[in-house]
């Protein structure tokens, strides 16, 4: 089961319980509200109205909120620091110089428009002088680029203190199986443009107009027979069925067309078991190997060769490139700035390095203390929530005591920091040939956890990533450093708006323990029933209700379509688990204080819409349908008006009657956590 990463912005740090001064103020910004709207019938834009309208999208971005916002900011504040190194001479092999080295070569476009697609002349000649369909299996292990599926180290599914080598689908460049299979209006259009796109690319290296659309439709043909072999992405949540523990023997009787020896020394791997995660698709991909002509393998290893590389070559390319990922996919207008991207890029590739210098300026020692002691303050309130139900036995609530209590909190940075000194950055060769290097670097890196022990403090962001996650591998939640800073937190503000932002997010990682696929993980992180029988039919009947109300939502008009209950079940249990325990622990800590109404608001009320304020955001119509068929997150707007009247505290704060178009029947809501 891959990590239950949360995209969302995570505000910060305040102490628990602590008594309102007279510089503490409401936190709410009230010119982020639209007083036109009914919030009984439209809360997102009563709440956030007022910031969309001063927020319109720019040319740059498919989806901009509250949470961009901080991305943004983040960046400014990570530019600072890289773009100081790469000013100066370094020594070479110096953490510096390979930062400054990094971020110089992904400025320099002047070098790589006069490169043009040399840089990847190499791996497409290896490509173009292939005899033989076997010699393909070695291609699969050397070429970063090149596959039909991804290899990856993760924890055992029964054995969470063990990695194993796993398999995972791929080969179709959309990522989406609906962009292949579905036939309606909207995929047609997709794959149209996709064709185009793909015959541009082959142009740009030289290829004749009719060849390269002969190619496209080459390309086309084989990735659909792929993506029509994998999973979708509701099948890709079932833990259980994703995981396929075999011997190396058996994987070459059930896909015996694929050398896999001469694959795993071309990858430099070393083990004799792993788990086929979709054996079918596999499958395929063998039944390919032998079906397909050489000549078209060619043709679609190029491709994936080009595509891999289109970002990092000359401005034809990354033109093209982003005219169909982004304008096409996403209804983006215009690229980021070069300087956003080759930050990215330095990141991307020696995350942890700048991870460093990032805490060292922006994390001082008390805001992870702070943080520490917030989170242990939510634990409670869950504890208080799990006591509290009606619908579980004693029996099952002592196991879910067991799993929280033994929660792995990570905040703010690793203990220890990653060694990049094997990794060579060097600026007199391309930038895609360091961009592969580092990637092979990282697939090293990956495949040397094979057979291993869990290191349970592996840290899966970088501390600049301004992002969550659970991992129920090992039962723990992170926070990098990153998210916890302002704007979003504001230490003058009060507990009202604290844990209706701040305290939501933690209880919603939490919850992630608990969600339809957390809650088969035991407190070590085992795919194990922790559940008595009939708990857990309550529990499914109950996330039911909760997957049939997000498909009842149109999100979109034109083209008529409603939201996909059961892709967005895990975050949606998780916002509303994060909502009742936040709003517990928020009238825990204010018992013995309790705020006043402020603003025109009572505290209550405030709690609620700083919960709004976290998902303010516009967004073009072409990224509401790319998130609807890819995004396990609800869209923002339903995040709210979704979730919301799930939570009675919500119905009491702001008196919603039946009469208001948000109001659900006490009998139909939904209650877990």
């Amino acid at each position: 089961m891959r990590k239950s990463f949360l995209l969302i912005s995570i505000l910060a740090l305040v102490m628990a319980g602590c008594s309102k001064s007279p510089k503490q103020t409401t936190g709410i910004d009230l010119s982020n509200l639209d007083t036109t709207a009914v919030p009984q019938n439209d809360f997102y834009q009563f709440a956030c109205g007022g910031w969309m309208a001063n927020h319109p999208l720019t040319d740059e971005y498919a989806r901009f909120g509250t949470f961009d916002k901080l991305g943004e900011d983040v960046r400014e504040q990570t530019k600072g620091l890289i773009v100081e190194l790469a000013s100066k001479e370094h020594q070479h092999g110096t953490v510096e110089q390979k930062i400054g080295d990094m971020y110089n070569l992904a400025m320099d476009s002047v070098r790589r428009n006069e490169e043009g697609f040399a840089p990847i002349e190499g791996e497409l000649a290896t490509i173009n002088n292939i005899k033989d369909i076997k010699e393909v299996s070695g291609l699969l292990g050397s070429e970063p680029n090149i596959g039909m599926f991804g290899l990856y180290v993760d924890a055992e599914l029964y054995n969470s203190k063990m990695n194993i080598l796993q398999t995972y689908q791929g080969g179709f460049a959309l990522g989406q199986k609906d962009y292949y299979v579905k036939d309606d209006s909207t995929n047609r259009n997709i794959r149209a443009e996709y064709l185009k796109h793909i015959a541009k690319m082959f142009q740009l290296i030289g290829v004749e107009e009719a060849q390269a659309q002969q190619n496209a439709q080459t390309v086309l043909r084989m990735e659909t027979r792929l993506a029509t072999a994998a999973k979708s992405n509701v099948e890709l949540r079932d833990p259980e069925g994703n995981y396929n523990e075999m011997s190396l023997d058996s994987l070459k009787t059930l896909v015996p067309q694929i050398d896999w020896d001469a694959l795993f020394a071309a990858a430099g791997i070393k083990t004799n078991r792993l788990s086929v995660c979709q054996p079918q698709h596999l499958q395929e991909v063998g039944k390919m190997l032998v079906e397909e002509p050489l000549d078209d393998w060619k043709t679609y290893f190029t491709w994936q060769v080009i595509d891999g590389a289109a970002s990092s070559l000359s401005d034809e390319f990354s033109e093209q490139n982003f005219d169909f990922y982004g304008r096409v996919l996403t209804g983006r207008k215009e690229q980021s700035p070069r300087w956003k991207r080759a930050v990215s890029a330095v990141n991307g590739t020696l995350g942890e390095a700048v991870g460093q210098m990032y805490v060292q300026k922006y994390f001082p020692p008390e805001a992870k203390a702070r943080m520490e002691k917030l989170v242990a303050n939510l634990q409670v309130a869950l504890g208080q929530r799990i006591d509290s139900l009606t619908w579980m036995g004693d029996t099952t609530k002592a196991k879910a005591h067991e799993k929280l209590d033994a929660f792995y909190v990570k905040i703010g940075y690793p203990n220890k920091w990653r060694d990049y000194s094997a990794l060579d950055i060097d600026a007199k060769e391309s930038y895609y040939a360091n961009l592969v290097r580092a990637q092979k670097f990282e697939q090293e890196y990956n495949y040397s956890f094979i057979d291993q022990p869990v290191d349970r403090d592996k840290w899966y962001m970088t501390p600049q990533t301004v992002n969550a996650y659970y991992n129920p591998s090992t039962n723990e939640i992170c926070f990098p450093a990153a998210i916890l800073q302002p704007p979003f937190f504001d230490m003058q503000a009060d507990d009202a708006a604290n844990y209706g932002a701040i305290g939501v997010v933690i209880g919603h990682e939490m919850t992630h323990g608990f969600d339809d696929q957390g809650a088969q993980f035991d407190k070590d992180g085992n795919l194990n029933n922790w559940w008595t029988e009939a708990d857990r039919a309550n529990f499914k009947a109950r996330t039911k209700v909760m997957a049939d109300h997000f498909n009842s939502i149109k999100v979109l008009d034109d083209p008529e379509t409603y939201g996909n209950g059961e892709l967005t079940l895990g975050e949606n249990i998780a916002d509303h688990g994060g909502l009742q325990v936040a709003f517990l622990a928020f009238k825990n800590a204010t018992k013995d204080n309790p705020l006043q109404d402020a603003d025109g608001f009572t505290p209550e009320q405030r709690f609620f819409l700083a919960y709004a304020n976290v998902w303010a955001g516009n967004i073009r119509k072409e990224a509401i349908l790319q998130r609807t068929v890819s995004d396990p997150h609800s869209l923002g707007r339903w995040r709210v008006n979704g979730a919301l009247p799930e939570v009675q505290a919500w119905y009491d704060a702001w008196n919603v009657t039946e009469n208001d178009s948000l109001y659900i029947a006490p009998e139909d809501r939904v209650y877990i956590w």
